[in-house]
Parts: structure tokens; C-alpha cells; sequence
């Protein structure tokens, strides 16, 4: 898995990418100490609030931002959003109403709803063999899930000799840091498509994503795991302090067992899918998060609850780290930051529905109910899923068109002969003879 780190390019991106977590995890930490100072016991309503703000502003700016990243320069794009994080975020310390926390985490929201898609978009094109990239994806979700672990501990020790404001200056110096990483990549030209319209390309990604079997498979598998994941990041400090009566350290247990189940997953991964298809595998990874929600009523001390969530952060890390491999199996080189924009939109349309369900289930009827729901709705995603995405799932389809004149422009564009990917391309959408 290391080797891919040779490739120079792709080191200086991962760098970029953890030195970026590391700053997020510090402001996340930050965050929530500067609603407490302006809020008090309202603070989790403000933290409530600003998750729903960040997930809007995803769902909404992702495809636009996408639009705009075509335009332009892919390392300028990259670097410049960064650096308007970092401007965002160095004037939070600064913030005395909670609706200016609220206009600054959109703006902060809106740079990452450009800058992640696009990001992920450079991947496979620095690293074309698809051993590479999966060893790449797994170290990218190993630094996700290694960031949820370092980034409160080291923001615990910080704060015993210096005020949390201090925290927002180190996640500044992260986004810096990230910029000055991508400025010394040296990145590929970016793929552009002929006669490109900006609105065409804001809804571009969607389309494909509509008329392209394994991805409509991919989009219901993502609401299973938006309805499991958000049992754990919603209710687990009400499990463990409502049902269990223990304190805050067992809180950072139970989350570390997640973490730990899904950066097991992720370094099994890439020896995984040498030897199964991604979609079993993923299919495989979204039945054992809702299984595992499923079994939440039965949990009875934090050992129980730890191992549960081990196997359920083992499940999520399944399920998304292959996302990258099908989409780029999925989408023409011209059309991959559109096709990351949409599914980096339409996966966080599902959590913003399940975060609020989990939480007003959970508080309403109870977490044995809330965990029996989400579970449910789970379940018949995993029966859609089954439906929507062929289990004869090919990447590359060869075919010919006999009933096309030779002057017709699928045909000019491809070859009398072709192969593409598993996608309806825009010569296809434009001619339905071509389909």
C-alpha cells in the first residue's frame, strides 16, 4: 500500500490531505467550545443548526462548484479554496452572535463542497492503475478515520496551555500547509468535453448518475448507510450516557471502536478486492452496518457496544472506500469531477434526511426504536440495491452500432468499434439511436 507513495504527486496530495483533516479535527473540537461560550446549554441546538447549514450548502454548491472547477486551472482551484477555508476559519475566533457561526461555516462549507469533489477528481488521473488507486483510497480513509482519532487528543492536550481559540490557529496553519502541498504537485492537464455549457455541466453529474446502472445502485447503497451510520454519530453519547449512566472517556471509546473497525477494513481492502468484485464487497459492507444497528436494543455494557461498533465502522469502511473505483469506471475523464461532485451531493442529501431522523426517533420514542427504524429503512435499501445494480456488473462495455450511418457523430467520436465505460456519454444522450 505504501508504494503508491513514490508517485510524487500523489504524496504531496496526501499530504495535503492530512495535514487538512488534522486542522478540521481542531476546529470541529473549537467549534463546539465557541458554541458553549456563546450559547450555553442551547450549544447543541447551534451544533445542530451548523451540520444542517454544512450539509445544505454540500448538497447545493457541489454540482455548481463542479461547473466552475472545469473552467478553471485544477491546482489554482484547489489551492485558492483552501485558502479561503483558512480565511474563513481565521475569523471565528472573532465571532461574538451564533448567527455569524452560521454565515461562517456556510462559507467554510461551500470552499469544501468545491475543493473534496475536485480533489478526489485528481486521484485517478495521477495514479491510472487501478492497484495504485485502490491503495490510495485505502490510505485516504486511513488518514480519515486515524484524523477522528488524533485530532481530539491532541486538541485535549493543547488546551491544558492554551484557550481553544488557539485551536482555530492551528486548523488555519492545516489549510495553509494543504495549499502550499498542492501548489508543489505537480498535477495532469484536466480532461475538458467538447462544447461545454455551464448548466449542462451543473447537472451533468446527475444525469450520468441517472442513467447509469451501477451508480443508481450505488446512490440507494448510500442511503443504507446514511440510515445505519447515523445511529452511531447521533446517539452514541446518548447511549452511552442515558442507557449505559457512564461517562465522556467511555463516549471517546465507543467512537474509537469505530474508528478502529473501519481502518481495519481499510487496510484489508486492497488484498480484498484483488480476490472479489466491488460490489459484493460493498454490498457486503452496508448488510453488517445494518445488521449491527439492528442489534443496538440488545447492547448492554460498553464492552457489547465497542465490538458492535467495531463491526459497524468495519462495514462503512466496505462500503466507502471502493466509491472512488466505481465512479472512475463509471464516467469518461471529462466528466469524473462532475460524476465525484454528484455523489459527494446526493450521499449527503441521504445523511442530512437520517441525521434529524435519528435524533428525533431517538429522543421521541427511544433508542431501541430509532435503532429498529434505521435499521428498516436500511433493509429495503439493501433490497432496492439488489433490484437497481446488476449483479453482471462489467466496467467496460465493447460494442458497435450497424444501425449508424459512418458519418454519424457517435460514431466519429469512437470508432465504427468501441469500448467505454459502463455510462451513457453525452453522443448517447444527445442521439438515442446511439444507445
Amino acid at each position: 500500500m505504501l508504494n503508491t507513495l513514490r508517485n510524487p504527486a500523489f504524496r504531496h496530495l496526501f499530504a495535503a490531505q492530512i495535514v487538512a483533516l488534522l486542522g478540521t479535527g481542531l476546529a470541529t473540537v473549537a467549534l463546539g467550545l465557541l458554541a458553549w461560550q456563546l450559547a450555553g446549554d442551547n450549544a447543541g441546538a447551534v451544533l445542530g443548526t451548523a451540520l444542517a447549514i454544512k450539509m445544505v450548502a454540500y448538497v447545493a454548491l457541489a454540482p455548481i462548484a463542479a461547473a466552475i472547477a472545469e473552467r478553471l486551472p485544477r491546482r489554482a482551484f484547489l489551492v485558492v479554496l483552501d485558502l479561503i477555508r483558512a480565511c474563513v476559519i481565521a475569523c471565528l475566533p472573532f465571532v461574538d452572535q451564533v448567527w455569524q457561526i452560521y454565515v461562517l461555516i456556510f462559507l467554510l462549507q461551500a470552499a469544501s463542497a468545491g475543493f473534496t469533489p475536485a480533489f478526489q477528481a485528481v486521484i485517478p488521473d495521477v495514479l491510472k492503475e487501478e492497484d495504485d488507486y485502490t491503495n490510495a483510497l485505502s490510505l485516504l480513509r486511513l488518514a480519515e478515520d486515524l484524523e477522528q482519532l488524533a485530532s481530539p487528543m491532541i486538541a485535549a492536550l493543547l488546551l491544558t496551555v492554551v484557550g481553544f481559540p488557539v485551536l482555530f490557529a492551528g486548523t488555519v496553519v492545516g489549510f495553509v500547509a494543504s495549499a502550499l502541498l498542492v501548489m508543489t504537485a505537480c498535477l495532469p492537464d484536466r480532461a475538458r468535453a467538447k462544447d461545454s455549457h455551464f448548466w449542462a455541466d451543473v447537472t451533468k453529474g446527475i444525469r450520468i448518475y441517472t442513467r447509469t446502472p451501477r451508480l443508481r445502485g450505488l446512490m440507494v447503497m448510500e442511503a443504507s448507510v446514511a440510515a445505519a451510520g447515523a445511529m452511531v454519530y447521533v446517539n452514541t453519547v446518548v447511549l452511552v450516557q442515558a442507557r449505559l449512566g457512564l461517562g465522556d472517556e467511555s463516549v471517546a471509546l465507543a467512537f474509537a471502536g469505530f474508528g478502529a473497525g473501519s481502518m481495519l477494513a481499510a487496510l484489508l481492502l486492497p488484498r480484498i478486492l484483488e480476490r472479489f468484485e466491488d460490489r459484493p464487497v460493498m454490498f457486503g459492507g452496508a448488510a453488517l452496518m445494518v445488521a449491527g444497528v439492528a442489534l443496538v436494543p440488545l447492547v448492554g455494557g460498553l464492552a457489547s457496544l465497542i465490538t458492535l461498533w467495531a463491526l459497524i465502522g468495519l462495514g462503512f469502511s466496505l462500503t466507502q472506500t471502493p466509491i472512488g473505483r466505481i465512479i472512475n469506471r463509471s464516467a469518461r475523464k471529462a466528466d469524473r469531477g462532475a460524476v465525484f461532485a454528484a455523489q459527494f451531493a446526493l450521499s449527503h442529501a441521504c445523511w442530512l434526511v437520517t441525521y434529524p431522523l435519528a435524533g428525533w426517533i431517538g429522543a421521541g420514542a427511544g433508542l431501541s426504536v430509532a435503532a429498529l427504524v434505521l435499521a428498516a429503512i436500511g433493509t429495503l435499501g439493501l433490497i432496492a440495491v439488489l433490484r437497481v445494480w446488476p449483479a453482471e456488473d462489467k466496467g467496460v462495455l465493447s460494442h458497435d452500432h450497424p444501425d449508424l450511418p459512418p458519418d454519424h457523430p457517435h460514431l466519429s467520436y469512437h470508432g465504427p468499434h468501441h469500448s467505454h465505460a459502463y455510462v451513457i456519454d453525452d453522443l448517447h444522450r444527445r442521439w438515442p439511436k446511439a444507445t
